[in-house]
């Protein structure tokens, strides 16, 4: 169940919201802790006992690490295996069963290995991170005896960012699950994040993702070179205010139950570099990393090489993170390529020309999407090959771009400006005129026009 579906907006939150505010302080926490598990079963239920044991499991062990200091770290080890091991098993089982049965091919082995057909289940990469996070900080004594079963349970499992986050530490949520204050004024905010939020999701991000389907649809090999860069700036718009979308929609409800959750972006395109950008880009994923890999590993204070091993350690991860595809894994990898080479050669450049930043990311940045969004190694060489002219098209039309181009000019234009900061100050200087009210009734009614009339795709992190 979506937060962009009619089902979620006039039902279950609506429900949910009178419940909880009507229920005595505390037991509040009890209330979002059924809440979320129904929320996540109307999802995908089959999948409900495999969190609630994640949940189980961890706080048994966190306890244990808690009281028996001296084993610690055998506790450590132990959650580290069961949550990779549940992540791996439901999310790469298949990758890598393909890529033996593939090299059995190549050496005329008999026997193949069963393909799984593993569904991956709801947010589990998400709450896995923070479960992994938590049992971390509870090795590092950052998080001591204060640590309920009902707190922990209900900071895994709650619904506004279970299934593509924030991603956050218990310590970052740890007093609003203890003592959090309610008002009609953080009520009247969270409304107003979700209404943005929606918005930005259903009228903008899935109106310009029609036209990446329309060209999945016309055959990567059949479009102009053109076409494919626009193509993949539509992409580009469409991933960012998809998932700034959700990200806004779910701090919004949080708002609304009391909780202030992270922001995920910082206007990213707005970049000078691929290392800004991913300090800009969901960046409680990259806070994670870097607290939990990248300076456990040591980060920068031990040489080049360690920093390069370090960094291509964070983005193969990272690859892998998003899906289990070879395109993840070149896309990591491409990642660390020019942060490193920013890093040892060109970033005081860019830094220094606007100019110069500006062009060098509107060329890297689509590419890399293009890279992230086509899974397939033969397709994805095929886009790239039109991107750049290398690849001879068959039955290509010259001036398809005009076409497109004029059909979603407007959305680009729309989209485009929202990457920018302005619409940002202008929405915190008039949000509480009586213009702004009505500016967010018209999207949030203009928006439930669109979903019932099934104009509305899945949240595109939904599948990572």
């Amino acid at each position: 169940m979506a937060f962009s579906s009619l089902e979620f907006i006039f039902r279950f939150f609506p429900a949910f919201l009178a419940l909880y505010y009507l229920a005595p302080y505390k037991h509040r926490n009890k209330v979002l802790l059924i809440g979320s598990l129904c929320f996540y079963a109307l999802g995908d239920f089959r999948y409900l006992p495999l969190i609630l044991a994640s949940v189980g499991i961890n706080y048994l062990i966190v306890r244990q690490m808690i009281r028996h200091r001296d084993h610690e770290k055998i506790w450590l080890l132990l959650s580290l295996l069961y949550n990779i091991g549940t992540l791996f098993f439901f999310k790469y089982s298949n990758f890598l069963i393909e890529n033996i049965n593939a090299i059995a091919q190549v050496f005329h082995w008999e026997k193949e290995l069963p393909v799984l057909n593993l569904s991956l289940p709801l947010g589990i990469s998400f709450y896995t991170f923070q479960v992994i996070s938590c049992v971390i900080d509870v090795y590092r004594k950052e998080i001591g005896e204060e640590l309920t079963f009902l707190n922990f349970a209900t900071y895994v499992t709650m619904f506004p960012k279970i299934l593509s986050g924030p991603i956050t530490s218990y310590g970052e949520i740890s007093e609003e699950l203890s003592v959090r204050k309610y008002n009609i004024f953080k009520l009247e905010i969270g409304l107003r994040y979700f209404i943005l939020g929606l918005g930005m999701k259903v009228l903008v991000a899935d109106r310009i993702g029609l036209l990446w389907n329309d060209i999945q649809t016309i055959g990567f090999q059949s479009i102009s070179t053109p076409l494919a860069w626009l193509g993949s700036l539509a992409y580009s718009l469409q991933i960012y205010l998809d998932f700034q979308g959700y990200s806004l929609m779910a701090i919004g409800v949080g708002r609304m139950l009391g909780f202030h959750l992270p922001a995920n972006f910082n206007h990213p395109y707005m970049s000078k570099s691929i290392t800004e950008f991913w300090r800009r880009w969901h960046m409680t994923l990259g806070m994670w990393f870097r607290s939990y890999v990248y300076i456990p590993l040591g980060g920068n204070r031990y040489g080049l090489k360690r920093l390069a091993a370090n960094l291509f350690a964070v983005w193969i991860l990272t690859g892998l993170w998003h899906g289990a595809s070879w395109n993840f894994v070149l896309w990591g990898i491409l990642l660390f390529l020019l942060i490193l080479l920013e890093k040892l050669f060109y970033k005081p450049l860019l830094d220094r020309s606007k100019i110069l930043a500006r062009l060098y990311m509107l060329f890297v940045i689509p590419v890399t999407w293009i890279i992230f969004a086509v899974n397939h190694l033969k397709d994805l060489m095929i886009y790239l090959g039109r991107m750049f002219g290398i690849y001879q098209g068959v039955n290509v039309n010259p001036n398809d771009y005009v076409r497109y181009f004029s059909q979603y000019k407007w959305i680009f234009l729309i989209g485009g400006f929202l990457c920018f900061p302005y619409g940002k100050r202008i929405f915190n200087r008039f949000q509480n005129s009586w213009a702004c009210t009505l500016f967010l009734l018209a999207i949030f009614w203009y928006s439930v026009y669109f979903i019932s009339n099934g104009a509305n795709n899945p949240f595109l992190y939904f599948k990572f």
